[in-house]
């Protein structure tokens, strides 16, 4: 699939690996200059470094979505920088580990507070300090990478659920608020998605322990977890200036998780 980006700049959160590398990857192949934040710096600056080349060059920058003082000046800084901000892709996340995941009233309150803060407060904060840029443009495009379990709950993953479940309906009322703005809104729901993260996590030993990974699979109907560009696809479907009257949309990239049952009972 290609698409014109050309004079585009993209801004992705935990681009320097994973889905969040993909996707910004993916809008540098179509011609868009991508600003690659991640709080690994060294592997976002070496991302930015040997992706498709544009004329001006992808820049890469520090940004810790738990920090709100540190998303104001890196987006200020990235905005300055670029001239810019056209594409807002909020991907920067964590899960919750193996050993965490217990029932509610067992559930670590750490894990809870610090999911919160990355994964559903993080997205408030930088589409708040971008939005401002988007306003002056009187255009833009801002995907929110949620989950399945954002709209179907699993069991043991009280925080990971309930910040999902925050993030699509974020993304519903930004749409609903930013339209009259020229500004589209919308997300992608993935489901298991092949990353090096979720490799280590279905290798662990309490995953084993749990034969988590034949569990997953099992649930899918297409029987086999997402490659990382096929969840980037879907963002530069929404990115793309084709898709420009689709606004409040949480795409499932799942394959069918989210239709139905795919085990016997």
């Amino acid at each position: 699939m290609q698409v014109g980006l050309q004079g585009k700049v993209a801004l992705v959160t935990g681009a320097a690996q994973g889905i969040g590398r993909s996707i910004a990857d993916t809008l540098a192949q179509n011609g868009a200059r991508v600003i690659y934040t991640d709080l690994d710096i060294d592997r976002a600056a070496d991302a930015a470094r040997t992706s498709v080349p544009c004329e001006k060059g992808h820049l890469a920058f520090a940004m810790d979505v738990s920090d709100g003082r540190h998303i104001d000046a890196t987006v200020a800084e990235a905005a300055a920088t670029a001239g810019r901000i056209d594409i807002l892709v909020n991907n920067a996340g964590i899960g919750v580990r193996a050993a965490d995941r217990k029932t509610i009233d067992e559930f670590p309150i750490e894990t809870w507070d610090e999911m919160l803060r990355i994964d559903l407060t993080g997205v408030f904060r930088v589409s708040r300090a971008v939005i401002p840029h988007m306003k002056s443009q009187r255009s833009g495009r801002i995907i929110n990478i949620a989950s399945v379990l954002g709209l179907v709950p699993m069991r043991l993953q009280s925080s990971y659920v309930a910040a999902k479940a925050g993030v699509v309906n974020l993304t519903r009322s930004m749409a609903i608020e930013l339209a009259p703005h020229g500004i589209l809104v919308n997300g992608i729901a993935p489901g298991s998605t092949a990353t090096e993260g979720w490799k280590h996590w279905i290798g662990d030993a309490k995953s084993e322990e749990l034969d988590l990974h034949a569990r997953l699979l099992s649930h899918i109907p297409l029987g086999r977890p997402a490659s990382t560009q096929e969840i980037a696809n879907g963002a530069l479907f929404l990115a793309a200036p084709e898709s420009s009257y689709i606004t409040g949309h949480v795409l499932p990239i799942d394959g069918g998780w989210t239709a139905g049952f795919a085990r016997d009972f």
